[in-house]
């Protein structure tokens, strides 16, 4: 596998600081043409990060669940347009958000939605839920209410209410969490356990999971945070092992030779070394818009220290598939439109680009999400991608 470009974006990023390690590689349909790592699992640690080197992969499991809840959806055992609350009776329960009385910190006013939640709702993130954790509404309603934050786990953090009508406009928030219910409840095993037996095994995903092995510990990456002086921190940032669910929206750990295996496989359609997880309509259908005439606007973020506020490709509209954001324009020196991209919090990346036939996968742990020098690497990771000759 011939040095490359890449290799000089990989030197850069930790030569200025932008992450203390970082993981890289970049595949077409013949195979893998670049992987390489950088750094250290640490500030000031002597372990280099390695390839098998674990990875909090925070919201790009959100494809992995969307992936299974679709494969659900292959076999008849959910409806995009069915009514959620069929199969998980909790969501009628929840409400729409107005406000709060009084001066904004009394109590809530709220009412029943009129329309209800469907699977492809809560793929798309249209079914009216936010995060907690990114916005400050949310976070008041659900100290009011006493119920816990998303990032807990736990049962009653999934109470969260709704900021409008589902289907009325695009939201990032807990859908896919919700989402991760469903699989479970339509397939009577854990989310764990239905990916473990319908992905991570047949695709050779060796150190995927929820759970974090004793091994995978070991490989596991610090988690850490850019200070206001630019210096980088090592953090405490972890799900509970515990937990009353695994979040299908942002709980699983991951690799990056494992999460390109992922990618590979909806690249060729569903299927990767003659293994076949998906049908490709299936496939073909979670990268088309799923959204209509709503656009992805920029990200928002009440939390600085976790996200900064962000816009993929300022100017250009932006549509959600089934499993994850879909540019609409070719990108200068990059993807072409049509391509299927994702990150985590931690600064973790993904995309798929049917029409130009590559897939590849940066990965990082440092806060904020979209650091100007993290999203500076990425830029140039993908120029370097499109730029270096695969064999």
């Amino acid at each position: 596998m011939a040095a490359t470009s890449i290799d000089r974006v990989l030197d850069e990023a930790i030569a200025s600081s932008t992450a203390p390690g970082i993981v890289a590689l970049a595949a077409d349909e013949s195979g893998i043409f670049y992987q390489g790592a950088r750094g250290r699992v640490a500030p000031g640690a002597a372990a280099p990060v390695a390839l098998d080197s674990v990875f909090r992969i925070a919201s790009m499991t959100k494809a992995i669940t969307s992936a299974a809840a679709m494969k659900l959806v292959e076999q008849g055992k959910l409806g995009l347009e069915q009514p959620m609350a069929e199969i998980a009776p909790e969501l009628a329960e929840v409400v729409i958000l107005l406000g709060f009385d009084g001066d904004g910190d009394g109590t809530p006013r709220t009412r029943k939605p009129r329309r209800a939640i469907t699977l492809r709702h809560l793929l798309t993130h249209t079914s009216g839920f936010s995060y907690d954790l990114f916005n400050k509404d949310v976070a008041r309603y659900m100290e009011h209410e006493g119920l816990p934050s998303i990032a807990t786990c736990m049962n009653r953090s999934l109470r969260a209410p709704l900021l409008f009508e589902p289907g009325e406009r695009w939201e990032y928030g807990i859908g896919i969490d919700w989402a991760g219910k469903l699989v479970e409840a339509a397939s009577g095993r854990k989310l764990e356990r239905y990916l473990q037996d319908e992905f991570f095994h047949p695709l050779g995903m060796k150190d995927t999971s929820f759970v974090l092995r004793d091994d995978m510990s070991r490989r596991l990456v610090a988690a850490t945070q850019r200070q206001p002086d630019g210096a980088i921190a090592r953090i405490d940032f972890e799900f509970p092992q515990d937990a009353d669910f695994h979040m299908g929206g942002g709980g699983l750990y991951s690799t990056g030779p494992d999460y390109l295996r992922f990618t590979r496989m909806l690249l060729g359609g569903g299927a990767l070394d003659r293994v076949r997880v998906l049908a490709p309509e299936t496939v073909k259908r979670m990268g088309e818009n799923a959204i209509g005439d709503i656009a992805v606007p920029p990200l928002a973020s009440d939390n600085p220290a976790m996200a900064i506020p962000y816009e993929f490709w300022p100017g250009q509209i932006k549509r959600w598939g089934l499993a994850y954001m879909l540019n609409t324009e070719d990108v200068a020196g990059g993807r072409a439109a049509g391509s299927c991209t994702w990150a985590g919090v931690h600064n973790t990346f993904f995309w798929i680009d049917p029409a130009r036939r590559r897939t590849a996968v940066l990965m990082m742990q440092i806060l904020p999400a979209n650091d100007a020098k993290v999203i500076a690497t990425l830029e140039s990771f993908e120029r370097a991608v499109y730029a270096t000759s695969p064999r």
